[in-house]
């Protein structure tokens, strides 16, 4: 199994560590649901080193990135960042990235842990003999942790990111937290007030016992896997592997607005124009249990009037927000409006749900 270098800090604070994608990752440290409410209430820190780190320079960095991800690279200006899809020629999702801009051309590409190699291989199979373009893999020597939750600006201002102040949504900025330098962006997965800190390896070390010591006026705990899974779904958010996939494009899965068909062509762009023109057959939805029920991953989803699988759950849990169960899963499109009524197959009993926009948890704008 790989280890971030972040391993002995989470061995030394009691973490259960588990196999995630073949990393030795924390699931938990205190408990997934007290270290969701710390993350929705004051400020929790994870290790996501784990994740694939790309950087992609040169004349032709620009080029080659609106070639190969779905949304338009070209509205990027210097320290802003973007969601977007990297996919195979049929249209089906290989990964979901976030594309960093960090100058006119150079770029960062963060990818998910358990795509990091097939996507590695993948763009360098499309890079060929291009002379104009540098790639690199990063993941070794650059690491990075989130710090998420409304005391978030508060707890970096403290220790030195005055930049923080005003760096909005998807925008990067240079800053040093204890002294320490790094690339500091206004990006998450918990739907909370957050960032991700990129910081040399052989520094977060240093970096995590300075936030973890500190953090503690603010709050702070150290976060896992579990908590992070559990904010992700409350804000709907696919999760590669479980909701998406390369069978999976990203109109089905409702991410029409990370691809751009007037940028021009892209890998994947020809089978997704096909696809918006004919108009998809099924959608993914969220939804909420009527009922005190935990749907789970690979429950099925029923049609309310046969009883007939129409579906399958990808995502599913308790909220403890909400105190009721919701999930995440594709249904044909006459099942995916708001207020449609479905059944969830729960331990061979049948639960009823409805469809809801999402997110589910919705917190005032910081």
């Amino acid at each position: 199994m790989q280890q971030t270098p972040l391993v002995q800090q989470h061995r030394a604070s009691g973490a259960k560590l588990v196999d995630f994608a073949g990393w030795e990752m924390p699931i938990q440290y205190s408990g997934v649901v007290d270290e969701y409410h710390t993350v929705r209430s004051h400020v929790g820190l994870f290790d996501v080193s784990h994740m694939g780190r790309m950087r992609i320079a040169g004349t032709g960095a620009g080029s080659f990135l609106q070639r190969v991800t779905t949304n338009d690279v070209g509205k990027l200006a210097v320290s802003q960042a973007q969601y977007s899809m990297v996919c195979n020629e049929n249209g089906g999702i290989k990964d979901d990235v976030f594309v960093y801009r960090l100058a006119t051309d150079e770029f960062l590409l963060c990818v998910n842990a358990s795509n990091r190699e097939k996507i590695l291989s993948w763009l360098q199979s499309q890079l060929a003999q291009d002379e104009t373009v540098c790639f690199e893999d990063r993941s070794v020597e650059l690491a990075q942790v989130a710090v998420q939750g409304p005391k978030s600006r508060e707890l970096l201002v403290s220790l030195g990111g005055t930049a923080l102040d005003g760096l909005k949504l998807h925008h990067t900025c240079d800053a040093r937290i204890g002294g320490l330098s790094c690339l500091l962006a206004r990006t998450g997965y918990t739907g909370e007030l957050g960032y991700e800190i990129y910081i040399d390896a052989a520094k977060v070390g240093s970096l995590w016992d300075l936030l973890v010591d500190k953090g503690v006026a603010w709050g702070l705990k150290p976060a896992g896997l579990g908590a992070r899974d559990l904010l992700r779904l409350e804000m709907g958010y696919l999760l590669y592997g479980n909701d998406m996939g390369e069978d999976t494009t990203p109109l089905e899965a409702n991410a029409d607005w990370t691809v751009s068909f007037v940028k021009g062509e892209f890998i994947g762009s020809r089978a997704l124009l096909a696809q918006k023109q004919a108009g998809v057959t099924r959608r993914f939805v969220a939804f909420e249990l009527a009922e005190k029920a935990v749907p789970r991953h690979g429950f099925r989803i029923l049609n309310p009037a046969t009883s007939l699988p129409i579906g399958d759950v990808t995502s599913g849990n308790f909220s403890p927000l909400l105190q009721k169960g919701i999930g995440l899963g594709y249904v044909p499109v006459r099942f995916a409006e708001p207020s449609s009524s479905i059944l969830i197959e729960i331990r061979n009993k049948t639960v009823p749900a409805h469809i809801v926009k999402p997110p589910f948890y919705k917190r005032k704008k910081a």
